[in-house]
């Protein structure tokens, strides 16, 4: 007689499930009050203009503004959500190079803060709670780490926006098989950060390393994806 075998214990893959469709987030919401004083403010900082259209009732219209290199957008308009005006904050701008954005997001008439980093390694308090607000220390992380440096600014209504400079993810938080870049401006930041390691790497060397190709490729691959870096 065969004996019953106990019943496998699921793996924790299974009892978190798999994602089968993919599911890509695109879109937030700004509560506004002035829908034009908004399309006006979002166009000056040359973000892309997707949409901007209302019914024949004028009682309902929505605008869409991109980011540069932004796979998600914003909208707002008439109609489209009972948040109050402003109310929305914490919204992530995920930068290469944190002082370049900044003067760029200033050019175009942002009143941006300056660059700061966690007092301490806290960063939430209470003048602005949901934008790292309260306790700063000027200037970027003195290390130049990763996810450590920020700036932040609000649009006309309040709407409030955090600058993060990001160069290296942490691991996991990439497909580790692929390498891709948004932006020439994206691609260009890597290839300093690449250049400023590899002459580290020759001083070490102590000559010229003739294979800097090969070596800029796997320094870049594994910032991306979070892996340790070459030497």
């Amino acid at each position: 007689m065969t004996q019953a075998q106990p019943a496998r214990e699921p793996s924790q893959t299974e009892k978190q499930g798999v994602a089968k469709v993919d599911m890509k987030f695109e879109i937030v919401i700004l509560p506004v009050a002035n829908v034009d004083r908004a399309k006006e403010f979002y166009e000056r900082l040359g973000w892309r203009l997707d949409a901007d259209f209302a019914n024949e009732g004028g009682d309902f219209r929505v605008i869409q503004f991109t980011p540069p290199g932004s796979g998600c957008s914003v909208i707002f308009g008439k109609n489209v959500t009972p948040s109050a005006p402003g109310s929305t904050q914490g919204l992530y701008l995920i930068v290469s190079d944190i002082e370049a954005a900044r003067k760029e997001l200033a050019s175009h008439g942002a009143e941006v803060s300056e660059t700061f980093h966690g007092g301490n390694g806290v960063y939430s308090g209470t003048d602005e709670p949901y934008l790292f607000g309260s306790v700063r220390e000027s200037g970027p992380d003195p290390e130049h780490r990763s996810y450590r440096s920020f700036a932040s600014f609000k649009d006309p209504d309040g709407n409030g926006w955090v600058l993060q400079e990001l160069t290296t993810r942490l691991p996991g938080r990439l497909d580790s098989t692929a390498t891709t870049f948004a932006t020439t401006s994206d691609l260009v930041s890597a290839l300093k950060r690449a250049s400023a390691a590899h002459g580290q790497h020759e001083e070490r060397m102590g000559q010229r390393d003739d294979n800097w190709p090969d070596w800029y490729a796997a320094y870049m691959v594994a910032e991306q994806s979070g892996k340790d870096l070459p030497q």
